[in-house]
């Protein structure tokens, strides 16, 4: 009885996610009206917060200063590395690349208290002395993030219009022909941009990355001296804040930031754990969203709110659905009615595996050199991929119930 009730609302869950999923796709597809240019581009500046990030942070450096140098600068936030972090920052164009140290006992309190550290630091400097914080957008950036060379000219549109507050871009993984794994990721963040994020420019509840975020200036002056929180996933904090404060959050699908993805499964789940834990601590923004967001936009953000719980209700319920299945399965061989065991795969196929043609579908838009099977296989990869999240979650579940909150950043390859 109890199993079969697991397996009742295992298929509750899967067809009420399929149904979401499904509507965002739809969504997804329709236009956005085209944003003209007018007068002139805006101040960019680029803020990298680094931690021993000597391995990746001179390619990174050499993608922002080959933009236009009159439209942007970068700031490296070095959060008291002990490697070469800020001597490659100083070997760089010294008018483009600014360099801003932090010592302990003050550094390593997590990449928000950079980000506020550098913020601050940008404020009371000369460089944005006369300038408008209406028209200065800063992006953070990651260490490994290496932007296209376009990006200035893709997302300044989106800041013609005076609501916009943030703009998200795509993310890709540049190594994503290094193997499975990575091969895996880069579909992730291009299934999350391109369905789930494109859908939610129609709702009002786009969200901010880590990494290439652009955000107004005048935007982040609403959230108070420290934009960014002390969250595990900042990121998200910051979005769900600025659209509480009336700011709209748009996304860009025309540029793209390229990180490094993580080739070691255990590396990969410590990683998501901790989104997975910093998610768990921003479910103190539901009295927020339900004050000061309306309509279906507050309805989608708890939704999303509520995703690490789903995940770990979802969690327990394949073991049960598949002792279940077996048993179906030779009990109704043993009763010679094989049609019956076919009919229980055909049931869990679609309910499991109808999604990976239509993320096989959006993948394969982007990346040109995957033939359509190719692409619909890894889309039936992709689906069991995302059964790392389990791990992810139980082991982000217990890290918060045990109160840890401290974590060491990804390692680079």
């Amino acid at each position: 009885m109890i199993v079969e009730s697991l397996i009742w609302a295992s298929i509750a869950l899967i067809v009420l996610a399929g149904t979401y999923n499904f509507s965002l796709f739809l969504l997804s597809r329709r236009k956005v009206p085209h944003r003209p240019d007018v007068g002139e581009q805006r101040f960019y500046v680029f803020l990298l917060a680094c931690l021993n990030e000597e391995i990746v942070l001179a390619e990174s450096l050499a993608r922002i200063t080959a933009l236009p140098a009159e439209k942007c600068v970068a700031l490296v936030i070095d959060d008291a590395s002990d490697d070469r972090t800020a001597d490659i920052a100083r070997a760089a164009d010294p008018q483009r690349v600014w360099l801003h140290q932090r010592y302990l006992p003050n550094a390593r309190r997590g990449k928000g208290a950079a980000l506020n550290d550098g913020v601050r630091l940008l404020r009371a400097s000369p460089l944005l002395q006369g300038r408008n914080p209406n028209d200065v957008i800063l992006c953070v950036v990651d260490a490994d993030g290496r932007l296209d060379g376009h990006v200035i000219d893709a997302v300044d549109p989106f800041f013609n219009d005076p609501a916009t507050g943030a703009t998200q871009i795509g993310v890709r993984m540049y190594n994503r022909r290094e193997g499975l794994l990575a091969r895996l990721q880069d579909m992730e963040f291009v299934v999350y941009g391109d369905v789930f994020q494109s859908a939610r420019r129609f709702i009002g509840s786009v969200g901010m990355g880590g990494n290439g975020q652009f955000m107004r200036l005048s935007a982040l002056d609403t959230l108070g001296e420290n934009p960014w929180s002390d969250s595990l996933t900042e990121d998200l904090d910051l979005g769900v804040r600025l659209i509480a404060r009336g700011w709209t959050n748009q996304h860009c699908t025309t540029a793209a930031v390229s990180q490094q993805a993580v080739l070691e499964v255990r590396r990969l789940i410590r990683q998501r754990s901790r989104w997975f834990q910093g998610h768990l601590q921003s479910a103190n923004l539901t009295p927020l969203i339900l004050r000061d967001v309306g309509g279906r936009a507050a309805m989608d953000l708890i939704y999303h709110l509520s995703s690490p719980v789903l995940i770990l209700l979802t969690s327990l319920l394949p073991l049960s659905f598949l002792v279940a299945l077996l048993g179906t399965v030779a009990g109704s061989i043993r009763a010679g009615r094989p049609l019956v065991s076919v009919m229980w795969f055909l049931g869990p196929y679609l309910l499991s595996f109808t999604s990976a043609w239509i993320y096989g579908f959006v993948y394969r838009v982007r990346e040109r050199s995957l033939t359509a099977i190719q692409a619909v296989l890894l889309g039936h990869v992709f689906i069991i991929y995302g059964y790392i999240w389990f791990a992810a979650g139980w082991m982000g579940l217990w890290r918060t119930v045990t109160g840890k909150r401290t974590w060491l950043k990804t390692a680079r390859s």
